[in-house]
């Protein structure tokens, strides 16, 4: 199922931000891109990205590696400086299905962990996930409390270590934690 944009052009409903455009690379148009993961492997893997500059639209990754912390890469069709800076600023997005696969059953892409329900082993709901950070030794999620319209509540991190999460069951779109309401 893809999603039309007003320019026609289908966009696959399954495209996740991966980084952004940090400006061009070398003099025969390369670029460079910014990852929003330190391993960038998703970027790496697919053959195929999504740049929403000037419009959404699809390119060919014709190689990329890893160079100081960036992606730098070619992209077919463009052989010119220019035209790669003109790209700079410009979102990143691949096909959720063309990341690569996970090693371990206890390895999750963020992505996938965003928008599922948080229950603690008392059953009690402590909200969505909304975003996941890092802050640098491990991830964390951001959890908003589900309210009723017009109120508000503080969102909860909550560390995703083992110490606190029990399971996280995509299949059920939960995540278990031991996390108490009053943390």
């Amino acid at each position: 199922m893809a999603d039309v944009k007003a320019s026609g052009v289908q966009v696959p409903d399954d495209l996740v931000q991966v980084g952004f455009v940090s400006g061009a690379y070398g003099i025969t148009g390369g670029i460079r891109v910014r990852p929003f993961s330190t391993e960038a492997d998703a970027l790496l893997h697919a053959k195929s990205w999504w740049l929403d500059k000037p419009g959404m639209h699809q390119v060919d990754v014709r190689r990329a590696k890893l160079h100081g912390g960036d992606v730098v890469t070619t992209i077919v069709d463009i052989s010119d400086r220019n035209v790669a800076e003109a790209l700079k600023g410009a979102a990143v997005f691949i096909r959720r299905a063309d990341f690569p696969v996970l090693d371990n059953e206890d390895e999750f892409y963020w992505s996938d962990l965003i928008g599922l329900a948080v229950e603690n082993l008392q059953g009690e709901s402590l909200g969505i996930v909304a975003d996941m950070m890092s802050n640098g030794p491990q991830s964390i999620l951001r959890v908003a409390p589900v309210v009723p319209d017009g109120e508000t509540a503080p969102e909860r991190l909550i560390p995703f270590v083992d110490q606190f999460i029990i399971k996280v069951d995509q299949e059920a779109k939960k995540i278990t934690v031991d996390w108490g309401l009053d943390y």
